[in-house]
């Protein structure tokens, strides 16, 4: 099985992700830079869930704050030889009810597309941020893990509204979430440009979910998204500036792993943070840094902020006509262990099935193996969707 931070509770608790904080558990985003660093009060996702009688069950391993594929990188956890995800693993295993997951970049989409369970990144805003270790906050959002559509609305149901203390929060106390079904004359569209970039295990995936819609009634076409390229340069320059200017609080000072060898503050900031990183992390420092400076900050991170408005554009167009698109969730069905040094350019890649929604802020559902996106706030459309092709299972 998968990677924990701490032992699981069985029993039909929620699982949290090491990015998520909980009051007394050992929080440290999957980094020694963090180790031994147990806050003193929970996220408000956590609090929604306990207030509303859910056990938490532990804390489920991430790779070094979520900036890894699936978690392979997370400090201090056993390594495997095949790639999953802790958190979908735990779903799928039926040892937690579901899980709490922060999306930054696609991993927990990724793994349950390889775990075969459900994950929903719902639109952002809707659920707090509130207590969430930081990287990317124009995009990062926390999402729900279950084994079926209806398990992800339950949970969802719980922790989404607003947040006084979260100021990316949108307005809304509560929202619906409505029960449905995926009625005959929705309309569908497979993205051609992210369904030709999978392997033929994953385009069979999405062939066989766009029949089964068919045979449902929906109507299903393929679509273009000729900015879905551009969208995951421009998260990608998003993200390695907003983490650089997130993870700089880490020092050595204040919480967290502190360098034994120091002989001055300068020695104590460089050695703390050269030895509590790891390899992708610095590169993401490094290039963030760059992205941000004098030199490049118009050509590289302005410029990504205004392609992220014309994919928000052509996404918001699309949706128009459609009312969900369809597109695998990563390009392969495995993944094998590689060397950090070529991480970076492996998440990358891999990222071009799941930037869209980062970048742009719309909801991302996971369900059958395959990915499926819909407008802001139309998040039960897609749990509509998923429930539909799991026949109306329950939670």
């Amino acid at each position: 099985m998968g990677q924990f931070v701490t032992e699981i509770k069985s029993g039909g608790g929620i699982a949290v992700d090491d990015t998520i904080q909980v009051k007394g558990y050992e929080t440290k985003a999957g980094s020694r830079i963090l180790e031994g660093f147990r806050p003193l009060f929970s996220a408000e996702a956590v609090e929604r869930l306990e207030r509303a009688g859910y056990d938490i069950a532990g804390k489920s391993a991430v790779g070094e704050f979520g900036l890894d594929l699936l978690g392979e990188f997370a400090y201090g956890a056993e390594t495997c030889d095949t790639l999953r995800g802790a958190a979908a693993e735990l779903v799928a295993a039926g040892t937690v009810k579901g899980a709490l997951c922060v999306d930054l970049n696609g991993t927990p989409r990724r793994a349950a597309a390889l775990s075969g369970v459900d994950f929903l990144k719902p639109t952002y805003g809707t659920v707090s941020r509130y207590g969430v270790i930081p990287c990317a906050c124009s995009g990062e959002q926390i999402g729900v893990a279950a084994k079926t559509a209806g398990g992800v609305r339950e949970l969802l149901r719980v922790v989404a509204g607003h947040d006084p203390k979260d100021g990316t929060s949108l307005p809304a106390e509560t929202y619906d979430y409505h029960d449905g079904k995926a009625a005959p004359g929705m309309r569908v569209g497979i993205v051609k440009e992210l369904y030709g970039a999978a392997s033929d295990e994953q385009k069979a995936r999405v062939t066989a979910c766009a029949e089964r819609l068919r045979g449902m009634g929906v109507a299903v076409d393929e679509i273009a998204l000729p900015l879905a390229d551009a969208a995951r340069t421009a998260w990608n320059l998003c993200l390695c500036a907003e983490t650089c200017n997130n993870v700089s609080r880490y020092d050595g000072v204040k919480f967290g792993y502190r360098s034994p060898d120091y002989r001055n503050i300068d020695e104590l900031y460089v050695n703390s943070r050269t030895e509590g990183l790891n390899f992708l992390t610095k590169f993401v420092i490094l290039y963030g840094s760059d992205v941000l400076s004098k030199g490049r900050y118009f050509t590289c991170y302005d410029k990504a902020l205004k392609v992220r408005r014309l994919v928000a554009e052509q996404v918001k167009a699309l949706f128009k006509d459609y009312d969900a698109l369809l597109c695998p969730a990563c390009s392969e069905t495995e993944y094998r262990p590689y060397d950090i040094k070529d991480a970076f350019m492996t998440v990358f890649a891999e990222s071009l099935f799941t930037a869209v929604p980062n970048l742009t802020g719309i909801p991302a559902m996971v369900s059958g193996g395959v990915q499926f996106m819909a407008d802001a706030l139309r998040d039960s459309d897609l749990l509509n969707l998923a429930e539909a092709l799991e026949g109306g299972n329950a939670s």
